[in-house]
């Protein structure tokens, strides 16, 4: 290297050097100044050996400054690029949520209370990701209650409380406490009692048209006025499982006249027949409904704040009976609208996608086709990049729209620096080859020249997906190859001037070699894929993103050769 170039190299180092230590607030990174450099300068490249050693050292000096001189050495050689940062600066960092209400720092406590019926769908995801990024603004508590007091209707499957807790962890968040309702029936009861003898509560035998009839009618049942001593004899007769399903119920004494029927004394206990799949709650029989036992629980765990659907505002106000009798305070609640998501065939709905599962429709939970926290994880999809798009529909009352692209382009900026590029061929079309060098040598990073290039042999024939085949004497640009025509079935390759997509529009597209590439599953939302890829996709392990070129970014699930890639996204 001439002392000319040595000179141009260390002066546009030095820009990159300071600008990524002023942005980033910290001492400058050799490998992410020397690939912009490259990108910017190419005749840089032919002396790669020698640019690193050079880099190197202004790297080193730059270092050397204070954050104040670094800001004021490179308002002297790059003003824009200071301007530039100082403008991203002053950006917002996007939507953010709204300031709970009524809160003191340190004191907010919030729930989420899933029904462990299935593992989580995307939908779960919103409360959460909105409750755990409040517990972090607010230094609270998260906690995890699972509301599993219906062994019946939505009855719990023994695996998805992990699944659950699992799908937490996968959005970046642990609960400071997991509670599950089924622990705590005898809680329950002598809530129950208490509030018989504050005059709250009373049993009830009405068949459940009959009292539907009085309720709607704003007459009172026949059993409103027992005397406590007879409410608790057959509340105990309850709890020791003497009736049976539908023989006896608690209600809550609310108003029998109140505008809203749903309001009107409804039920807190009920008996149910069928065990619960827990062993520890398998020989209870008397249950409380969800209303009384979600509302008990938030006053005993210390809830000071509930966000739950706007079509859920009756159960605020059932429950706020129950408080008025023990005197507690109610807490304060965030009532949002609902969230659709589009993109996915399979629906939003646990019971559903349970029987999907089950009949084989579904390979399992992570399917790649199904719109679950699960599958999103197998293809590669960051537990953060769902919590952003999530917070960006912030709490409003209205029904609001996820387009799983916002998802997407979330996600693309999380995995895109570290994803290797590679080829991967789909249905392809089969062409020899002649005068071609061995290899192509495309770089395992566009954006990373410091990452160096992949070798990906040729041989005798290449496969091409067939809407990139040329016709006769059609060019096209084989990446990291060059340039070749079409002749005869053939493609006869010609040379590896760029100047031919830069200046004549040669079509740029994606190889790999007939003979040494390996066998691809690509699992999509859409069905899987048999497809091809480079060799050197074997050097990619479990877990690792790619980028398949013009393809799509995709998540190594079983290593090649005979390889499986869950697709993520464009």
């Amino acid at each position: 290297m001439d002392d000319d170039l040595r000179e141009r190299v260390e002066r546009a180092a030095e820009v990159h050097a300071l600008a990524n230590a002023v942005e980033y607030e910290s001492d400058a990174q050799t490998g992410a100044v020397i690939g912009p450099l490259m990108g910017e300068n190419p005749d840089f490249r032919e002396h790669g050996d020698e640019v690193p050693d050079v880099v190197g050292g202004v790297v080193a000096r730059v270092n050397d400054l204070s954050p104040a001189e670094r800001r004021d050495r490179l308002a002297d050689v790059a003003p824009e690029r200071l301007a530039d940062i100082e403008a991203d600066d002053d950006v917002e960092e996007g939507p953010t949520l709204p300031d709970l209400p009524n809160v003191s720092q340190g004191e907010v406590a919030m729930r989420v209370a899933p029904n462990p019926n299935g593992p989580w769908h995307i939908g779960h995801a919103r409360m959460a990701a909105v409750i755990g990024m409040y517990k972090e603004r607010y230094n609270g508590q998260f906690v995890c209650r699972f509301d599993d007091t219906d062994p019946s209707t939505k009855r719990p499957e023994l695996d998805a409380y992990d699944a659950i807790l699992d799908a937490i962890g996968y959005l970046g968040f642990e609960p400071d406490s997991v509670i599950k309702a089924s622990d705590r029936l005898e809680t329950y009861y002598d809530h129950a009692r208490a509030l018989t003898d504050a005059g709250g509560a009373y049993t009830c035998s009405c068949p459940q048209g009959e009292f539907s009839k009085l309720k709607n009618a704003g007459d009172a049942c026949p059993h409103r006025d027992k005397d406590a001593a007879r409410v608790h004899e057959e509340f105990e007769a309850m709890v020791a499982g003497e009736y049976n399903e539908g023989e006896m119920v608690l209600r809550v004494r609310t108003d029998i006249e109140h505008p809203n029927p749903a309001l009107r004394d409804w039920v807190a206990f009920r008996m149910i027949d069928r065990p619960h799949p827990r062993p520890k709650a398998a020989d209870y029989r008397c249950w409380p409904m969800l209303d009384f036992q979600s509302g008990v629980d938030d006053h005993l765990t210390g809830v000071t704040h509930i966000v739950r659907g706007i079509d859920l505002q009756d159960s605020a106000k059932r429950q706020r009976f129950v408080y008025d009798y023990f005197d507690w305070e109610y807490p304060e609640v965030v009532h949002w609208g609902h969230v659709n998501i589009d993109e996915f065939d399979a629906p939003l709905s646990t019971s559903t996608l349970s029987e999907m599962v089950a009949d084989g429709q579904l390979d399992g939970w992570d399917d790649p086709r199904a719109p679950t926290l699960a599958a999103l994880e197998r293809r590669g999809v960051r537990g953060e990049a769902v919590v952003a798009a999530m917070v960006e529909l912030g709490t409003s009352t209205s029904d609001v729209e996820l387009s799983m692209s916002t998802i997407y382009a979330r996600n693309r900026e999380l995995v895109d620096n570290d994803a290797d590029r590679r080829f991967l061929v789909r249905d392809g079309e089969q062409l020899a080859v002649t005068d071609a060098p061995d290899a192509g040598q495309p770089p395992v990073h566009p954006d990373h020249e410091e990452r160096g290039r992949r070798d990906v042999p040729v041989g005798d024939a290449v496969l091409l997906e067939r809407g990139d085949v040329p016709v006769a004497g059609e060019r096209v640009w084989l990446k990291g190859l060059g340039c070749l025509r079409r002749e005869d079935g053939t493609l006869r390759y010609l040379d590896d001037d760029i100047v031919a997509v830069r200046e004549e529009n040669v079509p740029v597209i994606h190889w790999v070699p007939a003979e040494a590439a390996v066998d691809v599953r690509l699992r999509t939302p859409d069905g899987d894929v048999s497809a091809r890829a480079e060799p050197g996709l074997v050097d990619e392990g479990v877990d690792e993103m790619v980028q398949f070129e013009r393809v799509g970014f995709a998540r190594v699930d079983t290593p090649a050769p005979n390889g499986v890639a869950y697709f993520a996204h464009r």
